[in-house]
């Protein structure tokens, strides 16, 4: 009889699994809706049976089981968000504060956990809600949400809705988030007078916000806020110019506790375990050294996770800790590749929705470039070198698809930056933390230490982060971009000898120069921004921008300037605005001007005469330009007409060769009455914005004749008190043959007015995602 050959099994814990089952994850959330529930138990049945007893298509299995196990846990998600019915009613709610809460100027933010009895409303049993606490106008201290507290019980009347946020180039998407964090309503506190603290705090996290505040005490005020970051995972001190500086240096991954931070707090109580078994020589009998230093090393690996808040890098890092720990004291060798591969599945077991969290991506492929690229390395230097290399490369279009930007100055910063915080100031702050918890007072000399230690190489980071070259940010690319940059990444990191790598660049082109979808001579672009109850609107031709208005802000809160205005003109590619023209100075329009300004290159700043908002010259009726073929002229106030908020909003005209635009601001019947009247050609356009976000007072029956519009848009915000958009007003348009869109059901919407005709995009729509299925 011959020699058999035997041929192992493949692995159904390794590498291909976690690969397959991820794919069936990002399938199920890539989808444009739920899949129907007997969909979701077929996939979840044959799963498990084809991965338990398949052969050779066994991958099948998880890749079924994947997408099921995505879709339960989405439906289960959104399932729990609050039924529409009860937006508009007050609730009184018990429950306890998750999390650390953020304090501003004139509100708190925190998290709250609804009890799960049959006291509390039924839609919000055991619920977790998104709750701002607001003082009142022109207070200047906190009052009573100064007394909110990590892990306490309170009693409150609060009002809500569910998740729903602002859809915009560049966004950021709120909707998603609450999903991935099973956030079932946003809200606020309605009389804030009638809270009151039903028990005191209790926890992890009420011990981390008392730790948290001892460090502040103790440590210098110019970094105790980085010292609470690093050691504990809180940054809410951190203020938006810390965030730009860290952003624009490529040190954001540092100053939170990191894997790598688990992974040395581990390796520290690995050694102290061994330590002490070395003293009694005697226990090895019931159990090897080796085995209690793994033991040790996950025991201080899940105690630094529960510190940090069990943030996602580091249960990635506990868990293959976990997988090494365990092949250890089952004698079985692993290679680093399982364990990451074992530690993505356990992950995605738990809870698959973490695959809509950025550091999902960063944290697995991060490691997984390492552990490809690194197999072998005999000099540390070189070693931490070729590993910086290859994260900077392997990673960057994850990065720019995910946040729009690069660092230029990122990986010189992080030369400097991960040794030096990761081996100096980290284990200061570590070494204070466990102090300061044997006995108060004890820590205080290590926090300022690292707080000294910190100080000392900041400098070096701001002056990186001021340089003209530090952040790139980059329009934003089609679908297929990233998935040619990381083929182009992966061919550029192939051995030396591997011919064609200057071709592998030209694969980055559609991620790094992507196409900006200008208008050609004589054409015109309009995006209406998506900025809730307000209005922002930008014009742009061949080579030229303009905005109009630029979005509501409230002191001290919400800026749509900054927030939704700002991120779409870098999505969008614009660099520079050719002009900006406030249409009156309600704060609704110009209150996110300022923050535009701030960041965005800008000529010159037209308003009504009158107008609070400071601008460079005054809007008139008869002004008229010229870009690229494309004609601009105001219509309204005319000369001598009085400020008069809304009655004096500029009105633009935008002329192309295939259509117009009538850009409004909020003009009510009278003053379009009098445009009608005074010239009723120049009234008739393609594209109308409608005047006051559709108010009962607005798009008088002769205005809306008179344009004869076919498409007209209407910015407001969903569920905003005024009621706006005006059913009436929408079907008046409807009536004369309009189209209407709404930003609170479209998200942004693009328009191109050009040799093919008017074509239109809305965001909201154009990129459909589950979670905003059922809005």
């Amino acid at each position: 009889m011959g020699n058999a050959v035997v041929r192992s099994a493949p692995s159904r814990l390794g590498i291909a699994t976690a690969a397959a089952t991820l794919a069936g994850v990002g399938a199920c959330l890539c989808l444009p809706a739920l899949a129907p529930w007997p969909v979701i138990v077929v996939c979840l049945l044959l799963g498990v049976g084809i991965w338990a007893r398949g052969r050779r298509a066994y991958l099948l299995g998880p890749v079924l089981f994947g997408f099921g196990w995505a879709s339960l846990h989405a439906s289960w998600g959104l399932s729990a968000q609050l039924p529409v019915a009860m937006e508009q009613a007050e609730l009184s709610v018990e429950g306890r504060i998750v999390g650390l809460p953020e304090m501003e100027v004139r509100r708190t933010r925190f998290r709250f956990r609804v009890d799960d009895s049959p006291t509390q409303p039924q839609a919000l049993r055991g619920r977790l809600l998104q709750l701002s606490w607001y003082d009142d106008f022109g207070a200047t201290e906190p009052g009573p949400r100064k007394h909110l507290q990590a892990g306490a019980r309170w009693r409150m009347t609060v009002k809500l809705r569910a998740p729903r946020g602002l859809i915009n180039p560049g966004g950021f998407d709120s909707e998603r988030h609450a999903l991935a964090q099973r956030i079932s309503a946003t809200g606020y506190l309605r009389q804030p007078q009638t809270a009151r603290r039903l028990a005191g705090p209790v926890g992890i996290d009420a011990w981390r916000e008392a730790m948290s505040a001892r460090i502040q005490a103790s440590a210098p005020a110019s970094s105790s806020r980085y010292v609470r970051a690093l050691a504990l995972g809180d940054t809410r001190a951190l203020d938006d110019r810390d965030w730009e500086i860290l952003r624009a240096s490529g040190l954001t991954h540092l100053i939170a506790i990191s894997g790598f931070h688990v992974g040395l707090v581990s390796g520290f109580f690995a050694l102290l375990g061994a330590g002490i078994w070395r003293l009694f020589p005697h226990w090895s009998r019931r159990m090897p050294r080796p085995q209690v230093a793994g033991l040790a090393a996950l025991l201080g690996a899940c105690g630094y996770a529960a510190v940090a808040g069990f943030a996602l890098p580091t249960v990635r890092t506990v868990l293959m800790i976990a997988v090494v720990v365990a092949a250890r004291l089952w004698r079985r060798p692993v290679r680093v590749a399982d364990a990451l591969a074992l530690a993505m599945t356990a992950v995605l077991l738990f809870d698959p929705l973490s695959v809509l969290v950025a550091g999902f991506w960063l944290s697995f492929a991060g490691v997984a470039w390492l552990v490809w690229c690194l197999p072998q390395q005999t000099s540390v230097w070189k070693g931490f070198l070729s590993a910086q290399g290859v994260a900077t490369l392997g990673l960057l279009p994850l990065t720019v698809i995910l946040f729009d930007q690069a660092s230029l100055a990122g990986p010189f910063a992080n030369l400097l930056a991960i040794p030096w915080w990761s081996l100096v100031v980290v284990p200061l702050s570590l070494i204070g933390t466990a102090l300061e918890a044997l006995r108060p007072g004890w820590g205080d000399w290590a926090w300022q230490a690292a707080a000294w230690c910190f100080d000392l190489a900041w400098p070096v980071f701001v002056w990186l982060a001021e340089s003209r070259f530090a952040l790139w940010w980059l329009p934003e690319s089609r679908w297929f971009a990233l998935p040619l940059a990381m083929l182009g990444a992966f061919w550029l990191l192939l051995p030396r000898g591997v011919p064609g790598k200057a071709l592998a660049a030209l694969l980055w082109l559609p991620l790094l120069w992507p196409d900006r979808e200008l208008p050609a001579q004589g054409e015109a672009e309009l995006v209406m921004v998506d900025v809730g109850q307000g209005l922002a609107v930008l014009v742009r031709t061949a080579s030229h921008a303009l905005l109009y208005d630029a979005g509501p802000a409230v002191r001290d809160g919400f800026d749509a300037g900054e927030r939704a205005v700002v991120p779409a003109l870098r999505a969008l590619g614009v660099p520079r605005l050719d002009r900006v023209v406030v249409s009156h100075g309600d704060q609704d329009h110009a209150g996110g001007v300022e923050a535009v300004l701030s960041v965005v290159p800008a000529g010159e700043v037209l308003a009504p005469a009158g107008s609070p908002t400071p601008a460079d010259a005054a809007c008139q009726s008869g002004q008229s330009w010229q870009w690229d073929g494309v004609r601009f002229r105001f219509l309204h106030p005319t000369a001598h007409f009085p400020y008069l908020r809304n009655e004096a909003s500029c009105v633009l005209r935008v002329e192309t060769r295939h259509g117009t635009v009538l850009l409004t601001g909020d003009i009510g019947e009278v003053v379009e009455r009098e445009l009608v009247r005074r010239d009723p050609a120049a009234v008739r356009a393609q594209v109308v914005l409608a005047p006051h976000h559709g108010s009962a007072g607005s798009s008088d029956p002769a205005f809306v004749a008179a344009s004869g519009a076919r498409l007209v848009l209407f910015s407001s915000g969903y569920g905003n008190r005024f009621g706006h958009p005006r059913s009436e007003v929408i079907e008046r348009w409807r009536d004369a043959g309009a189209e209407v869109l709404v930003t609170e059901s479209s998200g942004a919407v693009r328009v191109w007015l050009g040799a093919d005709g008017l074509q239109l995009r809305e965001r909201r729509h154009d990129r459909r995602r589950l979670w905003r299925a059922t809005r």
